[in-house]
């Protein structure tokens, strides 16, 4: 049986692999889809899409390309997938707004992410069942957990019934079981790194490991989805290429675009996010210098050279504490409340960054003038913790 390898990479509009992977930012999605036929939405786990937006990506495709999407939050973390708070709606709302993907055949698997507090008991196990029982059969659905509870043989039976797949993947928290539960397969490699994992370049030969397992998915699969989440630097464009290689899948552009990448990301050398260090009296500290290298994280180099621009004159801060701080920009107003895990803001480009998890310059102008241990130590939390943050756009 011939498998229709999927790989590529979770999200694609990464301003900071403009000089690594993307020559400019000028056509971005169109170069990335020259050189991968999949990629993963993740906006729409954030926010609804509009049709607008998915009529662009439908058009901007070449013919046999293929969207793995997130299913929004709404429908997995706040509702937890509950019919009773007219989940069914919401995800008829998602399905129709997904529909010209779907009708261009341009569309792949769904993705389930559960949320970590969503555990496997009795209660939860009836909530997923009756949830899966109203996935429309004509679309593809990955459901991953993210606590180990779930993974049992049960769990796994409930999944094959509905030929919804388990999304094997690769993380410090959960092991990689093999288990194939629908006719396609779907990996995800999020990365083995600390604070966060997705700040991770797998070695060529962390990849060689996962050759036996795909092997084995691919021996009972029509289809094989692989979507890279470590996205720092282009690490997960680099080791897209890189799995590609080892499969004898890569292709001759693949190829000179994985030496250029090599040697662009060895030259730089980036540092990685460091460790808390401790002090001769245990006071918890990180490295001061590295305030700006945490926000490249959640922010492109230009936007943080135009927060440097502000004026520091221009930002008033009306609160600063362990779990709230409250500022003015000019005319805007930043609220990140750390206790609920909350950023409110009000400008129009926050309007667009927040949408993907990320900072607007407003945003790094806080944390550039916030006292820098202070701000480390925030930045990580965010960083490491960013899908059960809220970025809000409003007051």
């Amino acid at each position: 049986m011939t498998v229709d390898f999927r790989i590529g990479t979770s999200g694609w509009s990464y301003k900071e692999w403009v000089g690594i992977f993307y020559p400019s930012e000028k056509g971005m999605f169109s170069f990335y889809a020259s050189v991968f036929n999949t990629t993963e939405i993740n906006s729409t786990f954030y926010s609804y899409p509009s049709v607008n937006l998915v009529k662009g990506w439908q058009r901007m495709a070449p013919e046999g390309f293929k969207f793995a999407a997130k299913v929004p939050r709404e429908i997995t973390h706040k509702k937890k997938l509950d019919l009773s708070l007219e989940v069914q709606r919401d995800l008829e709302r998602f399905l129709n707004l997904m529909k010209p993907l779907h009708e261009a055949e341009k569309l792949g698997p769904l993705l389930l992410q559960l949320p970590p507090g969503f555990k496997r008991t009795n209660k939860n196990i009836r909530t997923l069942e009756k949830f899966l029982s109203i996935l429309p059969s004509d679309y593809m659905f990955a459901c991953e957990f993210r606590d180990e509870s779930w993974l049992t043989k049960d769990t796994f039976e409930i999944l094959r019934g509905y030929n919804i797949a388990y999304v094997i993947v690769d993380e410090p928290l959960l092991p990689p079981i093999v288990e194939i539960t629908a006719d396609f397969g779907y990996v995800r490699w999020h990365g083995r790194g600390k604070r966060p994992w997705y700040n991770y370049r797998y070695k060529i030969e962390e990849l060689k490991e996962w050759l036996p397992r795909i092997e084995e998915i691919t021996k009972k699969v029509k289809v094989f989805y692989g979507l890279f989440n470590n996205h720092f630097y282009g690490y997960a464009a680099l080791n897209a290429l890189q799995l590609l290689k080892l499969l004898k899948l890569q292709n001759k552009k693949q190829a000179e675009i994985e030496t250029n990448m090599l040697s662009i990301i060895e030259a730089k050398a980036p540092v990685p996010v460091k460790a808390v260090q401790t002090t001769l009296v245990g006071t918890p500290v990180i490295e001061l210098e590295n305030v700006e290298e945490l926000l490249s994280h959640l922010i492109d180099w230009k936007r943080i050279a135009r927060a440097r621009r502000i004026n520091d004159r221009d930002v008033n801060f009306l609160k600063i504490s362990d779990k709230l701080i409250k500022a003015k920009i000019r005319d805007y107003k930043v609220i990140i409340d750390v206790e609920n895990r909350l950023i409110s803001h009000d400008c129009a480009d926050w309007a667009r960054t927040a949408v993907e998890k990320r900072f607007c310059k407003h945003l790094a102008k806080i944390f550039l003038l916030l006292p820098k241990q202070k701000a480390a130590l925030l930045l990580k939390t965010i960083i490491s913790e960013r899908d059960r943050w809220t970025f809000k756009h409003e007051i």
